[in-house]
């Protein structure tokens, strides 16, 4: 996490130099760069976050140097998408938490989603009540960590309103958006958009300013 403490803090932490020094790395960092990230801190920290993760121990292990390909472990106790992703609305709230105690700045959530497959109904409708589902228990741990936590948050926007090709796998058949879009892997598809049952309960929630996450 130091790249968020150098960036919100201005500091390199004590803990990445002792890293770096039991690596051998040896970085050229002028008392001048150190004054620069002081004085060039962040206003307030926006994340993205879709999932948590979890991690394994290595017996006799002093040193864990976490290395995200050896390391995930799946979570038992979270349900998961389509394509595996961890699905822990909590860990939402609590990283909320752990950044405000960590940071001690404003936060912006600039996406939180999943993919999930969507089917076309023969009138033309899309339910997707998986998505719904998704968004409300985020949205209500986030209101959580605001009201009962004290969390300071500017905003939340979710990823994404319209299906695109998926970044992490290259498909157009896992699906983020409230709204679909008619192609598919190969490019094929008259590109006519669709809206989601995500997208009228979405609706509802922005005009209710997040009152109404009835579903």
């Amino acid at each position: 996490y130091y790249f968020g403490d150098v960036q919100s803090l201005g500091v390199y932490p004590e803990w990445i130099q002792k890293y770096w020094a039991r690596k051998g790395y040896n970085l050229d960092i002028l008392a001048s760069d150190l004054a620069t990230i002081k004085a060039g801190t962040v206003d307030y920290v926006g994340f993205s976050y879709y999932m948590s993760f979890a991690t394994k121990a290595h017996e006799g292990e002093t040193h864990f140097d976490y290395d995200e390909h050896d390391d995930l472990v799946s979570n038992p106790y979270v349900e998961k998408s389509d394509w595996g992703w961890q699905i822990d609305p909590v860990g939402l709230r609590y990283a909320m938490n752990w950044m405000t105690t960590r940071w001690h700045k404003p936060l912006f959530i600039v996406e939180n989603g999943f993919g999930a497959y969507d089917k076309v109904e023969d009138d033309g409708s899309i339910h997707d009540p998986y998505r719904i589902q998704y968004f409300h228990d985020h949205i209500l741990q986030m209101e959580k960590a605001v009201k009962e936590d004290g969390v300071q948050l500017l905003g939340y926007t979710p990823w994404g309103h319209i299906d695109l090709v998926s970044a992490s796998t290259g498909e157009m058949k896992k699906r983020y958006g409230m709204i679909y879009v008619d192609e598919d892997d190969e490019g094929h598809g008259s590109l006519k958009r669709s809206k989601k049952d995500s997208f009228y309960w979405y609706k509802k929630v922005i005009e209710s300013n997040g009152k109404d996450l009835d579903i």
